[in-house]
């Protein structure tokens, strides 16, 4: 019967993924999360650093910590302070561990370079900054697989590609949306966009084309934000809510867009879900902004396709959300965990028997609460403590495949893969070129011609070579001397600590 086939258990290595917060000292704290309502997540984190948006008094602010320095976070800790109103959203570039850009609503993107070691002051200079959109910019994703391709989406309903190499705009998507854009995201080469909007629609966007090839009009019959990301196989995956206001999430193929491959109803509440895909697993985690709790799916090729596997609940809701890409993780600490009868992932067994697990950990959440930011580990509990394979394959690496005008004339590439096994080494402090072109050698100068005084013929490209030059060898100084009174003044407190 029926009945009795819905009762057999699903083989599924993940169906014993369970969360766990670590302990005290190892979260951040002290840290004024930004009040700003926006359905942003706040925070974005690498191998080497956790940035999240902050409040900040006449402007718009981000902190940057190296990930080891968790704790209480001094009061004098520097800032990211350069955009003149609040920051919306911010992103880490996936080929470059140090740079990260910020969109705010003073309509600017800007593009900064974060050093390895702590400054002494606020970084307040970006080393770009990208003007176009008239209206306040409350989304930006960089591309998958193409160096220096940034996205960008605001209030404007306008969608734009930069090339952050340039500083130069690559392409703007202005006649696509109607409304307010709610979300943006690529799929796994960057050759496609799936976006949502105020309109009610999901659009899948050719960005080269400039074509929408594929949407679908009210995937959720509410009119509360939906949020759509592409998973495996280029399928597409909502979450928004039905007309009786409840949260739904919904599985969609590009090709047959008209009717879901899945559609769940799961609860009542105003917090719009923020989907985030691990590739790897093909496992959909959901965080509710203002829930307590996140909820994981896996998603698979049969049906009902979108299968729950267990909900990580805690007692406070979260103001927003980072996550670890997979090189981020330490895969040598597979952490011990003692495996009681009806704890961890509510495993029975005999009653006072418990054993002893290795628990891996294929994901890793930074909750942001109103004054902290807690990590919390997914983990897997496994028998033995060799490297998992299956938990951790080969996953993208910090190598672009494409350059940003390969990838504009048509190029696509898958990213480039790095194996785990041995862990992954984030790469040294790499600095973040822009070459802007010069305009003036493509048009020639207006009006007659200019006397010396405002621009001197004779000032040759080489001797622009040499100032800048100049300039940077200056830069490398002044960094160099920043870092030396920095290690002089943590010295300094160490004595005087010592002393007391």
């Amino acid at each position: 019967p029926p009945a009795m086939s819905r009762r057999v258990v699903r083989q599924s290595k993940f169906r014993h993924v369970f969360g766990q917060p670590v302990k005290a000292d190892q979260m951040y704290e002290d840290i004024r999360v930004s009040k700003v309502t926006c359905d942003s997540s706040f925070c974005a984190v690498n191998p080497k650093f956790v940035a999240i948006i902050v409040e900040s008094g006449g402007g718009g602010a981000f902190i940057v910590l190296p990930l080891a320095k968790t704790g209480r976070v001094d009061k004098n800790h520097p800032l990211v302070t350069g955009h003149t109103a609040p920051v919306l959203d911010i992103d880490w570039c996936p080929h470059n561990d140090n740079v990260i850009a910020s969109a705010s609503e003073d309509t600017t993107v800007m593009v900064w370079q974060i050093p390895d070691y702590v400054p002494v002051r606020n970084i307040t200079e970006p080393v770009v900054t990208l003007e176009g959109h008239s209206k306040r910019v409350s989304i930006i994703s960089w591309h998958p697989t193409a160096r220096n391709v940034l996205l960008s989406a605001g209030c404007d309903n306008l969608v734009i590609l930069w090339n952050v190499g340039t500083g130069e705009m690559l392409l703007a998507l202005d006649d696509m949306h109607t409304d307010l854009i709610y979300n943006v995201g690529w799929n796994r080469n960057g050759s496609l966009l799936v976006t949502t909007c105020k309109d009610k629609k999901v659009r899948v966007i050719d960005p080269r084309k400039q074509q929408i090839i594929a949407e679908k009009t009210k995937p959720h019959d509410g009119t509360r934000p939906i949020r759509a990301i592409f998973v495996a196989d280029g399928k597409i995956f909502t979450t928004g809510f039905s007309r009786m206001s409840e949260r739904q999430l919904g599985l969609w193929d590009l090709n047959n867009f008209e009717e879901p491959i899945a559609l769940q109803e799961m609860d009542t509440s105003n917090g719009v879900l923020l989907p985030f895909y691990d590739a790897d697993s093909s496992i959909v985690y959901l965080c509710g902004k203002g829930d307590s709790s996140i909820r994981y799916f896996e998603i698979t090729d049969e049906a009902p396709y979108v299968h729950y596997l267990n909900t990580y609940s805690s007692k406070e809701p979260q103001r927003g959300m980072g996550f670890m890409p997979k090189r981020g993780l330490d895969v040598s600490k597979c952490e011990i965990a003692r495996w009681e009868p009806g704890g961890l992932g509510g495993a029975r067994g005999v009653r006072g028997i418990s054993w002893t697990l290795t628990a891996c950990a294929p994901r890793r959440f930074f909750k942001l609460h109103e004054r902290k930011c807690e990590p919390i580990v997914m983990t897997v509990p496994r028998k033995s403590d060799l490297f998992q394979d299956d938990l951790y394959p080969d996953t993208p690496g910090p190598e672009p495949a494409l350059e940003a005008d390969e990838w504009l004339s048509g190029k696509d590439a898958e990213p480039i893969l790095i194996s785990l096994r041995d862990g992954y080494v984030p790469i040294k402090n790499r600095e973040l070129k822009v070459v802007k072109k010069n305009i003036l050698d493509s048009k020639p100068p207006p009006g007659p011609r200019r006397s010396h005084s405002t621009c001197d013929s004779d000032f040759s490209q080489p001797a622009l070579e040499e100032v800048l030059e100049e300039i940077r060898a200056l830069k490398e100084t002044v960094q160099a001397q920043e870092k030396r009174i920095s290690d002089l003044e943590n010295k300094l407190c160490q004595f005087t600590n010592g002393t007391d």
